[in-house]
C-alpha cells in the first residue's frame, strides 16, 4: 500500500518530527468494513488550507480568505468518514468509473453491450452503486519545496459495477499558492470508458447554511446538452443564447433559476453540462464572484465540459460537518469532465480508453478576492 512515511508513523502510534512532511495527517475513522481512513491537511502560503481523505479521494474542506482575511471553509464536506459513508450526495468525493450518467445502465463498445448497475432510476450515475466515492484509496505525499501535495490510487477490477478491464486510476492534489490543482491519469488492460470527476459543493460565503443565489457566475460555454425527463443528454449541443443558460457575462446564479424553461423545470435548477471547447487543452470554465466575502473562484479545465448543479437535490436530510443540515440550493458545483451518456453519443468527445493508452487531464481551482 502507498502511503506516506508520516502517516505510517502516525498509524503505528508516533509522531513525525517537525520539518519531516509537509503534509499533517490524522486518524479519520474506521468505515463499516473496518478499514482506517485517514486526514490529509495540506497548507499553503496564501493562507489556504486543504482537508482530504482517502476514502473516496475526497476532498473535505478547502478554507481560503475573505477580502477582510478572515479564513472560512467553502466546501460541504462531513466530520468524520461515518458521514461519507451514509451520504448520499457525493460530497466532495472523486466519481467515477463514469461520473454523471450512463442511460438505462448501458453502453456498447467493440460491439459487446455492457450492463451497469442502475443506482438513478433507469440509469447508472457516477460509477453505480458502489463507485470510486465509496473506496479506500491508497495514499502517497508528493510534496516539493514549491507544493504540497498527494496522490491517491485506486485499481478497479475487470467487471466492477459491469464495466470492462481492470482501471488504474491516480487522483493527485496539489497545493501551490492561490491554486489548488486536481490532475487524474488512467489506464486500462482493455478497451473501457472513464469518466473521473471532482464533485465538490460550494459556497464562497463560507457559511453552508447560506443560499449561493447571489453568488455572480461566469461560465465560458456557448453551448449547453439539453436533457430529457431522466436527465440524459438528448445529444444536441444548444446555444445558451437568449436562454437562462447564458453565463457569458457574470450573473447572479438566482437571476432566472425559477424562469418558466423546460430545462430548468428538468433539472429543478441548473443540473446541465456545457460544452467548453477541445479536450486536452487547459482553458477557462469559469468564474464565480461572491460580493459579501469578496471570495472569487476561477475554475480552468482540459476537460471538454463542465457540469453546473446548483444543489437543487439538498434537502436537508445531510447533515455535514458540526451537524449542519445541507438544504436546497446552499452550495453548486462545477464538475469538470466528458458529456454525460457520452459513450452512447458518438458525436459526443469519446471517453473510449484503450490498453497502453493514458487518459490525463487536469482541473485547477484559483482562489482571490476582489
Amino acid at each position: 500500500m502507498l502511503i506516506s512515511l508520516c502517516a505510517w508513523m502516525l498509524m503505528m502510534g508516533s509522531a513525525a518530527s517537525p520539518g519531516e512532511s509537509h503534509v499533517q495527517v490524522r486518524d479519520f475513522g474506521t468505515t463499516a468494513a473496518g478499514q482506517k481512513a485517514v486526514l490529509y491537511t495540506l497548507k499553503g502560503k496564501d493562507g489556504i488550507e486543504v482537508e482530504l481523505t482517502n476514502f473516496g479521494a475526497t476532498l473535505v474542506s478547502l478554507k481560503v480568505l475573505d477580502r477582510k482575511g478572515t479564513p472560512g471553509d467553502v466546501v460541504l464536506g462531513y466530520d468524520n468518514v461515518e458521514g461519507y459513508e451514509r451520504g448520499k450526495a457525493y460530497i466532495g468525493a472523486t466519481v467515477g468509473r463514469y461520473a454523471n450518467r450512463i442511460a438505462n445502465g448501458k453502453f456498447a463498445l467493440a460491439d459487446v453491450t455492457y450492463t451497469l448497475a442502475k443506482n438513478n432510476g433507469d440509469n447508472s450515475l457516477h460509477g453505480g452503486v458502489k463507485g470510486f466515492n465509496s473506496v479506500i484509496w491508497q495514499a502517497e505525499e508528493i510534496s516539493t519545496d514549491a507544493s504540497t501535495g498527494v496522490q491517491f490510487e485506486y485499481l478497479s477490477r475487470d467487471g466492477e459495477e459491469g464495466y470492462p478491464g481492470n482501471l488504474d486510476a491516480k487522483v493527485t492534489y496539489t497545493l501551490a499558492g492561490d491554486e489548488l490543482r486536481i490532475a487524474y491519469d488512467v489506464t486500462t488492460d482493455r478497451k473501457t470508458v472513464q469518466n473521473l470527476t471532482n464533485h465538490s459543493y460550494f459556497n464562497l460565503t463560507g457559511k453552508a447554511d447560506h443560499d449561493i443565489l447571489s453568488h455572480e457566475l461566469m461560465l465560458t460555454g456557448e453551448r449547453f446538452t439539453p436533457v430529457d425527463a431522466t436527465l440524459i443528454p438528448t445529444g444536441e449541443l444548444r446555444p445558451v443564447q437568449g436562454t437562462p443558460f447564458d453565463f457569458r457575462k457574470p450573473t447572479p446564479i438566482g437571476a432566472r433559476i425559477n424562469q418558466d424553461d423546460e430545462q430548468l423545470k428538468l433539472g429543478r435548477g441548473y443540473d446541465h453540462n456545457w460544452v467548453l471547447g477541445e479536450s486536452g487543452k487547459m482553458k477557462l470554465a469559469a468564474r464565480v464572484y461572491e460580493p459579501v466575502s469578496g471570495r472569487v473562484l476561477e475554475v480552468s479545465t482540459t476537460e471538454p465540459g463542465v457540469q453546473f448543479y446548483t444543489g437543487n437535490f439538498l434537502d436537508g436530510s445531510e447533515h455535514g460537518k458540526h451537524g449542519q443540515a445541507y438544504a436546497r440550493r446552499t452550495a453548486f458545483c462545477l464538475e469538470t469532465q466528458h458529456y454525460p451518456d457520452s459513450p452512447n453519443h458518438p458525436q459526443f468527445p469519446s471517453t473510449v480508453l484503450n490498453p497502453r493508452q493514458h487518459y490525463r487531464s487536469e482541473t485547477i481551482l484559483k482562489f482571490s478576492t476582489r
